[in-house]
């Protein structure tokens, strides 16, 4: 049997090397090259098969001596060969290992761990993933080299023995620079902050880093951190872009239009940060499938890449408490529930008090009339909740369903009494959605995607004073139903073209009643869309170029309008350090929100949905151009953009206005010029960055005089700057924000008519209030307690030294004295926040 078994070795070893004469450095086992050394020496070597199968080495040349090949094999491996006897010679590994092949996958940009990715053995059955944390681990079963494959990071191949190692080694993934979506910039402001070629921003809040002020990935909060990306009003449901309104922004969840983006009014982005989400924004050169918003795209996105595990997280902050599961039902199907929901109808933590201060100023909470807590006691009882449910099934190699619901919810009761009456009034705000999607990969160069999609806006509420007895119900609600059919073409390995159709109907209700002296109003209004879509994309192999150009052309049946739109983003690298972009879009809106009294709606939510008519509220159309560039090197990031923008068929109801235009109705325009800069550097562990903002934004309203002054939401000057440490599991941040203050207008020093007294105002926006400046702080711990289950803990401070900012005033006549008295609202004062989480 010994004479037969190296007679098999030998006949093995001649046929492998005559089969790879050529290959000067093939490798083989380890085992056949010691067989065939054994036969020729005439010597036995004894060792374990388990310290041997993971290596494979190229054989000595048969000339050396037996000392020299021992010499050369144990450099080769890092094992250790013993002389026991004249003929009999040990191989073992001095490093006593005792374990499975182990690893840690990282992000070779982010450092951070990859999951799912897939660590097959060649030529082998063998097949794992990585965990949440990157961690993978194979038996000792072949010396075949093991591949590493993940879709978003380069393939890589590497061998046993570089896991045969004390400890389990960190292997490092470089991501994949993917066809039309090459990210040019890696880290933008924080981790999981990234810059593409098509100008588009991606925030991913499961890579997320630390920002100043924040203690858990806030989505809307998030973005205000972006040059050009502003707040008047310091909330999230007031975000300006490029100087235009909140509702020139189209939101989008999953392809669900959102009309609703904030909680505690505002305070808070109504989106739970626990999903795994990806925020795609972009400011100008938006892609031809998308419609609405004539400032910017923020379309936000639960959806993975491919089927994962299950997890879960719980965690809760002094405002509010969540949870997050997705549960993976079988190896092609996932299902992910989330839902968040307030502690501030029972615990009210000095958080909400800061809060609740905030957002009640200067309302029927307070009292309109005086800014002052009025005689009689109030109660209120406010929360907020919202939920998620997703479904994700691929069917088949071909096909992809996904279905997805979100609801939101703000609830307010107010009750107000004296010891002869008692009134109770309320406010309710909610959104529901839902879309169907259906994706078909037809083969490697055809995709079709068709989905339908539902969204659901109502506000409501019912104002009962307890000193006129007068009860007044407001209603706002909208209704959203459409789909749409994108076709994607890979015409070549640089080109790519796109088409697709989208209908869409849209219904607004306003609705107004007050019992004495009896008055109603009910109003709705529907709309129509058809569009058809067409977008071509060209991008060189060398990534040196990108071009994409879309055209969208909508009709809208009830006014008999049909409207091109055409869209471009370009990008040219002009050096290995040096990128040039540009962008260029012309949009229309239909749907804008206006104020018709400012204590509608308790005087907490004054805005109401409603759509263009054409006449007295025209569709809204946009005209954008933008020119920037971008320097990389040596961890600096520098970026430069210089944008003119031009909103047509904007109303005075939808500008905000608290002077003498407050109830003046007429239609006009706003131009803006700006420029964003952005210069950053990475010095490892610790990074920092500066932005600076500038906008010249003016109105042009012929019918009033003057016809052209400063825009309400124009902040000329902008800076904001961060520094952040990461060490391990240990992340702070610490930041300000600063913008020069918003223009308001001054009344003069006219003496008010006792008997028909009225406000005499100076020139629109001939004033600012002071500047605004906030310091902010945060900090975060992460703490392994298994494998499986781990503990963040993070804490923030807003405005750290308590300094008081104006964000809005405005004037009224004090029926005491008939003097002109001015009314203030304020940030946020000091106010802490800690939220814990455990994620399993």
């Amino acid at each position: 049997m010994l004479v037969k078994k190296k007679l098999f070795s030998l006949l093995f070893l001649f046929l492998f090397l005559l089969a790879h004469a050529q290959q000067e450095k093939e490798l083989y086992p380890l085992k056949v090259i010691l067989d065939e050394i054994s036969l020729t020496h005439n010597i036995k070597f004894n060792y374990i098969d388990e310290e041997l199968i993971v290596y494979q080495i190229a054989p000595p040349k048969s000339d050396l001596s037996l000392s020299a090949k021992i010499t050369y094999i144990e450099s080769k491996t890092g094992l250790k060969i013993k002389k026991i006897s004249a003929n009999y010679y040990s191989v073992y590994n001095n490093q006593k290992l005792d374990k499975p092949l182990c690893g840690y996958l990282f992000d070779n940009e982010l450092g951070l761990p990859v999951e799912n990715a897939t660590i097959k053995v060649l030529n082998n059955n063998v097949v794992v993933f990585s965990d949440e944390k990157g961690y993978f681990e194979l038996q000792l079963v072949s010396p075949n080299g093991i591949e590493i494959s993940h879709l978003n990071f380069e393939k890589r191949i590497i061998t046993p023995n570089e896991l045969y190692v004390s400890g389990c080694p960190k292997i490092k993934l470089v991501p994949i620079i993917q066809k039309l979506e090459e990210v040019v910039t890696q880290r933008y402001l924080t981790t999981g902050i990234y810059k593409k070629n098509d100008g588009t921003l991606e925030i991913k809040p499961r890579k997320f880093g630390i920002l100043p002020g924040l203690i858990e990935p806030d989505v809307l909060m998030t973005l205000q951190q972006i040059p050009g990306i502003n707040s008047v009003s310091e909330t999230a449901s007031n975000i300006n872009v490029r100087g235009g309104t909140h509702d020139q922004n189209l939101f989008l969840w999953n392809g669900i239009r959102m009309f609703q983006t904030g909680h505690f009014f505002g305070l808070i982005s109504a989106f739970n940060p626990s999903l795994a989400q990806t925020i795609s924004v972009t400011k100008n050169g938006s892609s031809a499938f998308y419609d609405e918003g004539v400032s910017s795209v923020i379309a936000i996105s639960s959806h993975s890449k491919s089927i994962e595990k299950t997890n879960s997280s719980i965690s809760s902050n002094l405002i509010s408490a969540e949870f997050y599961t997705k549960i993976k039902t079988s190896d092609k199907a996932n299902f992910t529930l989330s839902g968040r929901r307030s502690l501030t109808d029972f615990f009210s933590s000095p958080t909400y008090r800061n809060y609740r201060n905030k957002v009640f100023q200067n309302t029927v909470v307070t009292n309109l009339n005086n800014n002052q807590t009025i005689d009689v006691k109030t109660k209120e009882k406010f929360y907020f909740y919202d939920l998620t449910a997703q479904y994700q099934q691929k069917i088949g190699q071909k096909n992809e369903l996904s279905i997805d619901a979100i609801v939101i919810k703000n609830s307010l009761f107010l009750n107000q009494y004296t010891i002869d009456a008692s009134k109770n009034s309320d406010l309710g705000q909610e959104n529901l959605g839902g879309t169907i999607n259906w994706k078909t990969n037809w083969n490697t160069n055809n995709t079709s995607q068709l989905y339908f999609y539902s969204s659901k806006y109502s506000l409501v509420s019912q104002n009962e004073s307890i000193q006129t007895n007068q009860i007044l119900k407001q209603e706002n609600k909208v209704l959203d139903l459409g789909f749409q059919l994108k076709n994607s073409h890979q015409i070549s390995k640089t080109l790519q073209f796109n088409n697709g159709y989208q209908f869409d109907e849209i219904g607004v209700t306003n609705f107004d009643e007050i019992n004495s002296p009896f008055f109603s109003r009910n109003s709705i209004k529907v709309l129509r869309t058809h569009s058809v879509i067409a977008e071509g994309v060209f991008e060189t192999e060398s990534k040196n170029t990108f071009l994409k150009v879309g055209l969208r052309g909508n009709y809208f049946d009830t006014f008999k309008l049909f409207l091109i739109e055409p869209r471009i983003q370009f990008n040219q690298s002009l050096s290995e350090t040096v990128r040039l972009e540009i962008q260029g879009e012309q949009k229309s809106q239909t749907l804008s929100q206006v104020i018709d009294l400012q204590q509608d709606f308790l005087g907490i939510e004054k805005r109401r949905w409603t759509l263009a008519n054409e006449t007295t509220n025209p569709i809204q159309k946009s005209n954008q151009v933008s020119v920037g560039f971008s320097y990389k090197k040596n961890n600096w990031l520098i970026t430069l953009d210089n944008f003119y923008k031009k909103v047509t068929g904007i109303t005075t109801s939808s500008q905000f206005f608290q002077n003498q235009f407050e109830f003046v109705k007429t239609t006009g325009d706003y131009h803006i010029f700006g420029s964003e800069f952005l210069v950053q550097k990475n010095f490892g562990k610790f990074y920092s960055w500066l932005s600076y903002s500038y906008n010249d934004n003016k109105y042009f309203f012929k019918s009033l005089q003057p016809n052209e002054f400063i825009n309400n939401f124009e902040l000329k000057h902008s800076i904001s700057w961060a520094g952040i440490y990461e060490w391990k599991t240990i992340k702070f941040a610490l930041g300000f924000k600063w913008h020069t203050g918003k223009p308001i207008t001054t009344p003069t020093l006219t003496v008010i008519d006792a008997s028909n007294p009225e406000i005499i105002y100076n020139s629109p926006n001939n004033d600012k209030l002071n500047d605004f400046f906030q310091l902010n702080f945060s900090a975060s711990k992460n703490w392994k307690i298994n494998n499986k289950i781990s503990l963040e803990t993070n804490a923030s401070i807003l405005n750290l030294l308590n300094k008081k900012n104006d964000v809005n005033r405005f004037y009224r006549i004090n029926s005491t004295n008939n003097n002109v008295e001015s009314v203030d609202t304020y940030a946020l004062e000091l106010t802490p926040n800690i939220n814990i989480k455990l994620s399993f």
